[in-house]
């Protein structure tokens, strides 16, 4: 039987164009699978009191050298400068704030057996400089750590009321009365995670800043005859055996010079940041390498890390 030539010429054709799409398909493939994505940064911000206002010198950095964290998770202090940097405000903003902040602001005393400060204030200042925003309608992803009064565990709290969450993550024991949220007592977070590291990869980070302004307590005991003095014992103490166990799952540490500076000296916060921005310049490098060697990793080359929460 003969084949038609229409047939022929059609057959042919056919499998000239086949070709051409399946070398086309395969030419597009590898080089979309070659391209590494950007990682997902992380920043863990420390509690330390007024030290904390050393956080937003640690941003200011990392800010001018346009590293930009899409997680960030804080502790205590950590939680208050934190949570203002994730609701959308620059450092610069930020560093404004700390020069108008006045005691009078965030403290609010009382008599109780619980605790001489309230809390209230330091919600209330915090929702009002949010603009009211609950964590989740946060442009950064965010997390306050606290501890549980009754049972010792730690809470991480990715939404809800911003404000709240940040008074029960710096509610130190018998300083702060427990902030209540829905029937719980929460206490202050640096006594189970001080520098929250480990929340910080359990929200899916690739690399963890982290921001240690803990002081190592002072064996002198010079400092604890004032009521500030102990305070400021306390704050050191808090933590100390789990700050080493945070601190080895961090890409990279940053541990502004912040030991002389007193807990609740507010006045403190231009020294505070400046140290913040020394210690980052310091690390630069250290954080700009790590970021290029996720790129060259075989985890720059597959999905993003899932969040455990």
């Amino acid at each position: 039987m003969r084949i038609p030539r229409h047939l022929i010429v059609f057959f042919l054709l056919s499998m000239i164009l086949l070709g051409c799409s399946t070398t086309q398909h395969n030419t597009n493939t590898p080089s979309s699978m070659l391209k590494p994505r950007e990682p997902i940064i992380a920043l863990a911000l420390g509690g330390g009191g007024a030290k904390g206002f050393a956080h937003i010198g640690v941003i200011k950095v990392l800010e001018a050298h346009g590293i930009k964290p899409q997680i960030v998770t804080g502790t205590s202090a950590g939680s208050f400068v934190g949570s203002i940097y994730a609701s959308g405000k620059t450092a610069a903003q930020m560093q404004t704030l700390a020069d108008q902040l006045k005691e009078s602001d965030i403290r609010d005393l009382t008599l109780s057996r619980q605790g001489f400060i309230v809390g209230q204030k330091l919600q209330d200042y915090v929702n009002s400089h949010i603009g009211n925003k609950p964590i989740e309608q946060f442009p950064i992803r965010f997390a306050a750590v606290a501890t549980q009064l009754n049972n010792g565990q730690k809470t991480e709290f990715i939404r809800g009321n911003a404000g709240q969450a940040v008074r029960a993550s710096c509610s130190i024991p018998n300083v702060f009365i427990p902030a209540t949220i829905n029937k719980i007592q929460y206490v202050d977070g640096g006594l189970v995670s001080p520098i929250p590291v480990k929340t910080a990869k359990s929200m899916g980070a690739d690399l963890i800043i982290a921001v240690d302004i803990s002081a190592r307590p002072d064996n002198s005991n010079k400092n604890t005859t004032s009521l500030w003095g102990l305070l400021d014992q306390t704050i050191n103490i808090m933590g100390q055996q789990s700050i080493q166990e945070e601190l080895k799952y961090a890409n990279v540490v940053i541990t502004p010079k912040v030991n002389q500076l007193g807990v609740m000296d507010l006045s403190s916060a231009r020294t505070a940041i400046s140290a913040g921005e020394k210690a980052t310049q310091q690390q630069i490098i250290a954080i700009e390498a790590a970021i290029q060697q996720f790129k060259k990793s075989p985890a720059a080359f597959a999905p993003a890390p899932q969040a455990k929460f």
